[in-house]
């Protein structure tokens, strides 16, 4: 038997009771203070997709970082607040020594054929082998998860930092070793984006996401088909001041269809 991925390690939970999961902190995925967020929401994910009560598929998930988690065994706590036909609506809770520390609200939903269209469309971009691979820092840790190639907005970990104009950051990224994109995978890329504070100043600054939410846009169909191939990720902030910033990011199949959009808050120090 193959070893299992370090994600699907990272974000496996075992079900002891209906609505109720066990996990535990994986080392490899750690941050500045507690694991890194996206590996978190794809954990509560997880605990969706792993409820035998799920209707559909997810389509949105809302995931609020109450408080640091420590390092070693927690509890998920999943409800479907409300069934209706073809919609799902969950709340979450992750939970360690009684206390919780992150809280979420989830949609699924049950997809059906309709008219579709994007008004939005990929940056022109080199293709990822033509990109500058990045070769990631000692720390914080979870980055060396990722293969990424920046085709701008790096912030401080480049070569050459410096203040920037805009916060944009394109790169395209997968999942290291390679993996097969899945919905749990797709939320922790939606939060790989460097904080945007530090794209804008070129220097490390203490940032912490509170909010984040992710929009999935594909289907099961479309994800199947970028297997474990690189995705092109887009972010960007749209305004500063009082210790927070916002920040969208969106993410493109190689094929240039849209996967998901994300929109965090964000808070920092300077």
């Amino acid at each position: 038997m193959e070893p299992r991925h370090p994600f699907d390690a990272a974000t496996a939970l075992d079900r002891v009771a209906e609505g109720e999961f066990r996990g535990h902190t994986a080392p490899e995925y750690s941050n500045m203070v507690g694991p890194f967020g996206g590996i978190t929401a794809a954990t509560l994910v997880r605990a969706v997709l792993d409820d035998p009560r799920r209707l559909g598929e997810p389509v949105a998930i809302t995931v609020n970082f109450a408080g640091p988690i420590a390092d070693g065994p927690f509890t998920v706590r999943a409800d479907p607040a409300r069934t209706n036909r073809s919609t799902q609506h969950w709340t979450l809770e992750l939970v360690q020594d009684g206390a919780v520390t992150t809280t979420a609200t989830a949609v699924t939903a049950v997809r059906r054929p309709t008219w579709t269209d994007s008004e939005i469309a990929p940056p022109r971009v080199p293709p990822f082998a033509e990109a500058a691979p990045f070769v990631p820092p000692e720390f914080p840790v979870w980055m060396s998860n990722y293969e990424q190639h920046f085709v701008e907005g790096a912030g401080p970990l480049a070569a050459e930092a410096g203040p920037r104009p805009d916060s944009v950051t394109t790169v395209w990224v997968r999942d290291t070793p390679p993996r097969p994109l899945d919905r749990a995978a797709l939320t922790a890329l939606c939060d790989v984006f460097i904080p945007r504070a530090m794209v804008r100043t070129g220097r490390l600054v203490p940032a912490g996401t509170v909010s984040l939410t992710v929009y999935f846009h594909a289907d099961a169909e479309l994800l199947a088909a970028v297997a474990d191939r690189p995705v092109l990720g887009t972010a960007r902030a749209q305004h500063f001041g009082a210790g927070f910033f916002d920040q969208t990011a969106t993410v493109w199949s190689p094929d240039g269809v849209v996967l998901a959009t994300s929109h965090q808050l964000v808070y920092f120090k300077d």
